[in-house]
């Protein structure tokens, strides 16, 4: 519930506040007023604004940092009004929201009095608007660009009659009959320039509009589209708006699910104004313009697949997204409120477009999983090619880049899934829970190298010989010419002694793009902890599990260029 405690100070004793507050309890002028009335609160379902409200008969002088109500009250004593003498006053501070002349004996404006005190707290002026440059605020109009833009669905600068209906109905729960709908526009013709256009309302007209509210004593409007989009007192997104309740039991993950997705693509799809199914670096900036700071650094055109502009495409955007959603879900649900998602998509909050995944040890029990994340740790020595590995997992060959994350789909049985790629610090002595914590573990040894192997032999007898995550180990660099490893047996014969699948050879030097074979087996290892070492030997298996990949790659990208084609 919302509170209003209204405080009444005097200038000097005697002005009747106690009167005022006996009238409005009892509607009569008291015979007999006592030093000061009791406290009081008045139900909500008897206010206009619907929110208790508690009275204090207050006899103190001071100037807070509250609304505050100039009163003339006895205005029966008077023939004449004193608002011409108290105007220049309030317009001398701006902590005052209106004045009014009432009377307790006459019952004059005594509800009203109240109403306004009300209104001064709920639907404040200060923030919004300075009236001795009659315009609004900088932070309101900060606001207000930002609900703008998000109601933009298609982002052409535009609100036209969908987007307009759209919003009134978000906000005030009813359309706009289509008179209405005009005439708002008409009196936004009638007083600027290019306030509508296309017969839309453009960014300037709506900006008009909220300060013909304020200035019309109709505040309550404008807060009510501002606190629908999430905004405080303060005009900042409210912290129960960005960060609603999401309970995650341990061993749990989060992803975004299918509505969430929808959600994300229209937003892509609102900034690809080329259609190339890739964002440009101006595109991007237009599409977080609704931030508050820029979220993606230089490091996520390495974490994702991009274009050979170095821009990312339409599968990276999601992977970006999903990789955020992965491993840090408050980040997410902060990001999904900045661009509206809860109002777009007309969800109670951010959180409706999160699933969180069910305990990794019923999936082993059930030997079946709904997931569509995998996590999947990279282990190597220095040197030993666990960045190329990464890179190559999204398409790139030797290169300078450097993400210590790569993200990209895989496809298993026809089931498009997400692997997450984490290179671990190869500082042996130091592995935290987090480096030890995913679905399928890497192990990556550089063939050229006689002491590459030692590492990963030492990090799995130590971390993972007993733990039920599978294994894979990676023979790297496989185009140089293989030497012996030191160590007490071959890379293969370890792997035979401990029942994982022999080494994979890989390398990311080819001229062509690297194969994605190798993490498609990841992954299907990753979702199926409970194969046997026989299946996974078994080039069936592979088979199997790999069928479609490339067909279903190509047609999930056919498929977004058919959708997006017409706007």
């Amino acid at each position: 519930s919302v509170f209003s405690f209204l405080f009444l100070p005097p200038s000097t004793a005697k002005v009747g506040k106690t009167s005022l507050i006996m009238s409005l309890v009892s509607e009569e002028f008291p015979d007999v007023v006592p030093y000061r009335a009791e406290e009081i609160t008045i139900p909500a379902d008897v206010t206009p604004e619907r929110v208790p409200t508690h009275i204090v008969d207050y006899s103190g002088i001071f100037r807070p940092r509250v609304p505050l109500i100039l009163v003339g009250n006895k205005s029966d004593l008077v023939e004449h009004s004193s608002m011409e003498t108290i105007l220049p006053i309030m317009n001398q501070y701006s902590e005052i929201e209106t004045c009014v002349e009432c009377s307790a004996k006459n019952l004059k404006n005594i509800s009203e009095l109240f109403y306004y005190a009300q209104k001064a707290v709920l639907h404040p002026t200060g923030p919004l608007y300075c009236p001795e440059k009659k315009d609004m605020k900088p932070l309101c109009i900060k606001a207000l660009t930002r609900i703008f833009k998000v109601s933009d669905l298609d982002n052409d600068g535009i609100l036209n009659d969908n987007e307009l209906n759209l919003f009134q109905r978000t906000c005030f729960n009813t359309p706009l009959a289509p008179q209405a709908l005009e005439d708002v526009k008409n009196v936004v013709r009638k007083n600027i320039n290019d306030g509508v256009c296309d017969n839309g309302l453009t960014l300037k007209g709506f900006l008009f509009l909220h300060t013909l509210f304020i200035q019309r004593g109709r505040h309550e409007t404008t807060w009510t589209v501002l606190r629908r989009f999430g905004y405080d007192d303060d005009l900042e997104l409210h912290q129960d708006y960005l960060f609603p309740p999401l309970k995650i039991p341990p061993d749990c993950t989060t992803e975004l699910n299918h509505n969430a997705y929808l959600f994300l693509q229209s937003v892509f799809d609102k900034h690809d104004k080329d259609r190339d199914c890739a964002l440009s670096p101006e595109e991007l900036r237009d599409l977080f313009d609704v931030f508050p700071y820029m979220p993606w650094g230089p490091d996520v055109n390495n974490t994702v697949c991009t274009n050979d502009q170095g821009w990312i495409t339409y599968q990276g955007y999601l992977s970006q997204w999903t990789l955020t959603t992965y491993l840090d879900v408050q980040r997410c649900l902060e990001y999904l409120g900045y661009l509206g998602y809860s109002i777009i998509a007309e969800q109670e909050s951010q959180a409706a477009g999160i699933t969180v995944t069910r305990d990794k040890k019923i999936d082993l029990q059930k030997k079946q999983t709904q997931r569509s994340v995998f996590r999947c740790n990279v282990f190597g020595d220095i040197g030993s090619g666990k960045s190329g590995f990464l890179q190559a997992f999204l398409g790139r060959n030797l290169m300078e880049h450097r993400s210590y994350y790569a993200i990209s789909t895989t496809y298993v049985y026809g089931q498009e899934k997400y692997l997450l790629l984490h290179e671990v610090f190869p500082d042996f002595d130091y592995l935290s829970d987090a480096d030890l914590a995913c679905d399928v573990v890497c192990l990556i040894y550089d063939v050229s190298n006689p002491h590459s192997f030692e590492y990963c032999a030492k990090v799995f007898k130590q971390y993972f010989m007993d733990s039920k995550v599978p294994c894979m180990m990676i023979s790297a660099k496989s185009d140089l010419p293989e030497i012996k490893q030191m160590y007490g047996c071959s890379p293969l014969d370890f792997c035979r002694k401990h029942k994982m699948p022999p080494p994979q050879s890989f390398t990311c030097n080819t001229a062509a793009v690297p194969s994605k074979d190798i993490y498609t087996k990841l992954t299907t290892m990753a979702m199926h902890p409970h194969v046997s070492q026989a299946d996974l030997k078994s080039s069936t298996f592979w088979l199997r599990a790999s069928v479609g990949a490339t067909v279903f790659a190509v047609l999930g990208f056919a498929m977004y260029r058919v959708l997006v084609k017409p706007r």
